[in-house]
């Protein structure tokens, strides 16, 4: 059957929305670039991006409702049903997953009796696997409402989690302090976060993630130059044009080999038996 109409918000509710919709819009030279920024709004009223919430923006920024749907589908950090108070994410991308993240995630799924995506009894906690979020100098990590959790192990997970659900203190390693998913959201909308040193708070990217930025801004020190036949490393002027010698090993991405692909005078051959 057609689905009907989402139905509207409680005009209390949609002309508080309205208002704060209006200073979103205003941001933008184009309306319709307001459509992220209004989905975590909406996002911050029930928890999750409904379909009454995609009416209203549709409505706001004279969008089709199928717009909007095509983008809230798309991205992950819109939720599109009844999320907790606290969404836990485990990164099970390559580096936390083989330093433990693989094992965080499935003893929170036991610990806490749910499964990827899904939420407590109590609704405090949605858990759910995440790609990377660029922390992996303190592999594994562990993400509540976006904040960094570094270097956590099976043990202090549990307790992690315990904490939230008990309605204990919880201080992230790095960064502001935490919040509710909603009032995560709305910040994440555009609008100042006004709890007390929440904004001063901050915490640094690890040294080997700072290794690009200090290489960007002339900060390193010579090149090394590795020559893995003949000797150790030698340090070599930026402006000199390292020649590999004869004796050192190519990799396919020194240079051009003489393969069909870059050399056209060297056609492959029939392809080699396995062994051969």
């Amino acid at each position: 059957m057609p689905q009907l109409p989402a139905p509207d918000y409680p005009d209390d509710v949609r002309a508080r929305l309205e208002r704060d919709a209006a200073q979103v819009v205003a941001r933008y030279p184009d309306s319709r670039s307001a459509l992220l920024p209004l989905l975590h709004l909406v996002q911050s009223e029930e928890g999750h991006v409904t379909r009454t919430g995609m009416r209203f923006c549709a409505e706001v920024l004279g969008l089709t409702t199928a717009e909007v749907t095509a983008v809230a589908t798309f991205y992950s950090m819109y939720r599109r049903k009844p999320s907790g108070d606290y969404q836990v994410g485990v990164c099970t991308n390559t580096l936390c997953a083989v330093m433990g993240g693989d094992a965080i995630f499935e003893a929170l799924q036991d610990h806490l009796g749910v499964g990827n995506g899904e939420t407590t009894d109590d609704g405090k906690v949605t858990l759910e696997h995440i790609e990377c979020n660029a922390a992996c100098d303190f592999a594994p990590v562990v993400m509540v409402n976006w904040e960094f959790f570094d270097n956590q192990t099976v043990d202090s997970a549990k307790r992690l989690v315990d904490d939230l659900r008990g309605g204990a203190e919880v201080r992230p390693t790095r960064g502001a302090p935490l919040c509710t998913f909603k009032d995560t959201a709305r910040i994440l909308a555009g609008f100042p976060d006004e709890r007390p040193g929440a904004v001063e708070a901050s915490g640094g990217a690890g040294p080997a993630s700072l290794v690009g930025l200090r290489l960007a801004k002339g900060e390193s020190g010579p090149a090394r130059v590795v020559h893995p036949r003949d000797g150790g490393p030698t340090e070599e002027p930026h402006d000199k044009v390292h020649e590999p010698s004869p004796t050192e090993h190519l990799s396919s991405h020194d240079a051009p080999q003489d393969t069909s692909a870059s050399d056209p005078a060297h056609p492959a051959g029939p392809a080699a038996e396995e062994g051969e």
